[in-house]
Formats: C-alpha cells, structure tokens, sequence
C-alpha cells in the first residue's frame, strides 16, 4: 500500500517553466486587445452622455419657452433660453455660465428651428457629429441645431 502511494507521488507533475510562459504571452496579447476596445467604448459613453446632456437642455428650452420665460427678439424673430432660465428647467450641472456667456437655446420663431450652444460639445472626442466635426476630427464648434442633434443621438 505504501509503495503504490509512493508510486503516485513520484509521477505527479506539475507546470513546466515553458508551459506558464505561454499563459501569461496567452494572456498579455488577450490584455492587449482589449484593453484599447474598452478605453474606445469608454470615450463614446461619454460623448453620448454629452449629446444626451444637451437633448435635456433643448427639452427644458422648450419647457421654458412654453412657461414665456425667454427672452424675446422681435427684431431678430428669435426666443433666447438663457442659462439662468435653463438652470430651472434642468439639473443645474448640465447647465455651465451665466446668461452673457454661457449655455443657451435659440428658438427661430420664423422656421421655429432650435439652436443649442452648449460648452461641453467641445468635449467630444470620439463621434463624429455633423455640424461640430470638422474634417480632421476635431470638435470645435459649441453650436448645433436640434435636426443635427438628434442625427447625431439617432446613427451613434
């Protein structure tokens, strides 16, 4: 009985030095994958969430514009939702500035087309939207109107 024991355990084995290294290259080229797929994911998350920001600054426009707290130019036909305005209507976070230089929404009252100067466009980097994208995929512009803004939340 005790020779089979000692039997067994001098035919146990255990990993070779050759066999680990290969699980650790195995695994270094599976990290190396996916480590810049998930940073990817991770940037259009957010630049999601910054088109999303600006759908609910737009909606608390219109909110405000019902409520006749913009301010009106007849001369211009526009409707100005200033920050302070917005800053009612939506979380106060999402909302950056003062009513010289920050967020807005101006309502044409002509064509009733919507346009969003909101900040934080600037701060997309990894989808590309018509009207802020320029050709060498920077985001420049903080202007867009509310048909570009919901293409841009419909095809990414």
């Amino acid at each position: 009985m005790f020779k089979n024991m000692k039997k067994q355990l001098n035919n146990e084995k255990g990993l070779t030095l050759i066999e680990l290294l290969a699980v650790i290259v195995i695994l270094a080229i599976i990290a190396a994958i996916a480590v810049p797929a998930i940073g990817n994911i991770i940037a259009k998350s957010n630049d999601r969430a910054i088109l999303a920001d600006a759908s609910t600054v737009l909606s608390g426009a219109k909110l405000a514009i019902a409520n006749n707290e913009c301010k009106e130019d007849k001369t211009a036909k526009t409707i100005t939702c200033n920050a302070t305005v917005l800053k009612s209507y939506v979380e106060k976070d999402i909302v950056t500035g003062n009513d010289t230089t920050g967020d807005k929404v101006v309502k044409e009252t002509e064509t009733n087309e919507y346009t969003i100067h909101y900040a934080n466009f600037k701060e997309i980097k990894k989808i590309t939207v018509d009207g802020l994208t320029q050709s060498n995929g920077t985001t420049t512009s903080d202007t867009l109107t509310e048909e570009k803004l919901l293409a841009a939340m419909g095809k990414n």
